[in-house]
This record gives C-alpha cells, structure tokens and sequence, in this order.
C-alpha cells in the first residue's frame, strides 16, 4: 500500500485548509485510514481516523467540531478538512494506515505516507 500526502500549506489563524491522502496497491487490505501529526519537539500524535469503508470517524480532543475526517470511495482519497486553525495545528500531518484497526495510536500503523507541512500564522 502506497499513501500520497498532499494539501498542506500556509494559512492565518481562523482559516481552513483540506488535506488528502490517495491510497494505491493493495487498498483492500486496510481497515482503518487516519492522520497524525508532528510539531517540532513534539512526538506524533493523532488527529482524525476513518474506516476504509468511511464509517466510525475519530477525533481527537484537540481537533473536534474543527475538523473533518472523510473517504471518497470512488477516488480511493480520505481527506481531512480543517476549519478554525490555530497556531498550535502547526506541524508536518501524516497519512496512515493499519490493517486490523482504526488507527489511533502510531505503534500499530502499518503504512505511512510522507508528511505534509500545515502552518498557521497567528
């Protein structure tokens, strides 16, 4: 399974962006598809989780009521909407997924995408 970040960017604090994970290869195999995020000297941490098949989402605290975790079946794409950032949603977000649950921690993930970088300007 291949995972392919994009969307990051520069944004203002109170602005949104989407970012979107393809899968290719052996998608059928991956149960859940999440991002986590990583801010310099900080370890990774969860943000948002789907099912392969676009049921169960799952936040985090820190994200909930601001973003918006969903999977177009057609294109293979989970993408993650973000609304409201703030200054401490500034980090390299990640695309992952794991073969036998919703992703939520990172020593189960399976696969990994390359990082994508999100700063929020305050």
């Amino acid at each position: 399974v291949q995972l392919q970040a994009s969307g990051g960017g520069l944004v203002q604090a109170g602005g949104s962006l989407r970012l979107s994970c393809a899968a290719s290869g052996r998608t059928f195999t991956m149960y859940g598809v999440g991002w986590f995020r990583q801010a310099p000297g900080k370890e990774r941490e969860f943000v948002a989780a789907i099912r392969w098949n676009g049921g169960s989402p799952s936040y985090a605290n820190s994200v909930k009521g601001r973003f918006t975790i969903s999977r177009d079946s057609a294109k293979n794409v989970v993408s993650l909407q973000m609304n409201s950032l703030k200054p401490e949603d500034t980090a390299v977000y990640y695309c992952a997924a794991d073969r036998s649950r919703l992703p939520g921690t990172t020593t189960t993930i399976d696969y990994w995408g390359q990082g994508t970088q999100v700063t929020v300007s305050s």
